[in-house]
């Protein structure tokens, strides 16, 4: 019996904070050279930043907006052995402030895909199920997209990199006749024009009219691994003694969106809060600094436990979605168990 797909989750996935310079800021202790580096400042307000291997170091686009990549040379400067450099730029680097970046290893290296209705280029780690994908829409319903992965994904969040639009999310509990935006607040919606209510595959996902013709775009894509990340779904109760979530791991970081009423994306991680209650968070929809004002939840060995009755994430009745990555599997390939924190 296999316990676990990945012992040390930090190989794939890692959580950094850092405070900012204002100045060139080389940032180590990443455990890994990232592919796909995910910032915020959280101590002012500030937008999301988000930049990855195949667009390059210095491009960036922003979860909580709609805007088209941009490229900005003081931000993101490189993707370093142990982590990443950054300029001056206040977003990412801003002087005395904390800031967190979430880190994702896909394979240091970019390859052609041509599998799918449209050839990609592609980043992809198989054994942590997550590849980055980029490729030019040609408008064409049911156009599929090659992602390398191997498995079918279970989650897929995609932004147009050429031109501003929304940022389209599949996730495996609302299926691909829905979609969400990562950038909005917004319920799940019904619309065959995203997915073409067509399954992704282990090979390719498919795209509708909503994928223009000529514009490009970028997707970060996810198949679950046993012990390392799970995607699914759960139903609110509006106490705070609240659901409790099974994912096979202590998790390491956690977004939960409601997708049956409107809500954030809320985001918890291990490192802004290393005991319970988990209460400090930042939204992917919003630019807030972190907000602690209460206690979201709680890490255990196995899972994670809803601890308010706030309808952010535990409205009564309410079916809301997560994306969790783990800090240590429950049982190692071993045998043996790890524990709660």
């Amino acid at each position: 019996m296999a316990y676990t797909d990945i012992d040390k989750p930090s190989d794939y996935f890692n959580t950094k904070l850092y405070t900012g310079t204002g100045a060139s800021n080389s940032i180590t202790g990443v455990g890994f050279q990232p592919d796909w580096t995910w910032i915020k400042n959280r101590s002012i307000t500030a937008n999301h930043h988000l930049f990855d291997v195949i667009r390059g170091a210095t491009k960036y686009i922003l979860t909580n907006s709609s805007n088209a990549e941009a490229t900005d040379s003081q931000q993101l400067q490189s993707f370093d052995s142990d982590g990443f450099t950054v300029g001056t730029n206040g977003n990412v680097n801003g002087s005395g402030n904390n800031i967190v970046a979430w880190n994702w290893l896909a394979s240091n290296t970019t390859a052609s895909n041509t599998v799918g209705d449209i050839n990609s280029t592609v980043s992809v780690n198989i054994t942590s199920g997550f590849s980055i994908v980029s490729w030019t829409g040609n408008g064409t319903a049911g156009a599929t997209i090659g992602h390398s992965l191997g498995t079918t994904p279970s989650m897929i969040i995609t932004k147009s990199r050429s031109a501003g639009g929304g940022w389209y999310t599949y996730h495996k509990s609302e299926g691909a006749t829905k979609f969400l935006q990562l950038n909005n607040t917004d319920a799940s919606s019904t619309n065959s024009t995203v997915w073409n209510n067509t399954e992704p595959t282990s090979s390719v996902f498919s795209t509708g009219t909503a994928f223009d013709n000529g514009t490009t775009y970028i997707a970060y894509c996810f198949a679950e691994k046993k012990g390392f990340s799970k995607f699914g779904s759960y139903v609110g109760n509006g106490n705070a003694d609240g659901s409790y979530i099974h994912l096979g791991f202590k998790p390491a970081f956690v977004i939960i969106k409601p997708s049956s009423y409107a809500n954030s994306w809320l985001i918890l991680d291990n490192k802004r809060n290393t005991f319970n209650p988990t209460n400090t968070r930042l939204e992917a929809d919003g630019s807030g600094a972190d907000y602690s004002g209460l206690d979201y939840a709680d890490f255990l060995s196995n899972g994670f436990k809803i601890r308010t009755s706030n309808a952010h994430p535990n409205n009564s009745g309410g079916t809301l979605i997560y994306m969790a990555f783990a800090e240590s599997p429950f049982t190692t390939s071993t045998g043996i168990p790890t524990t709660a924190r």
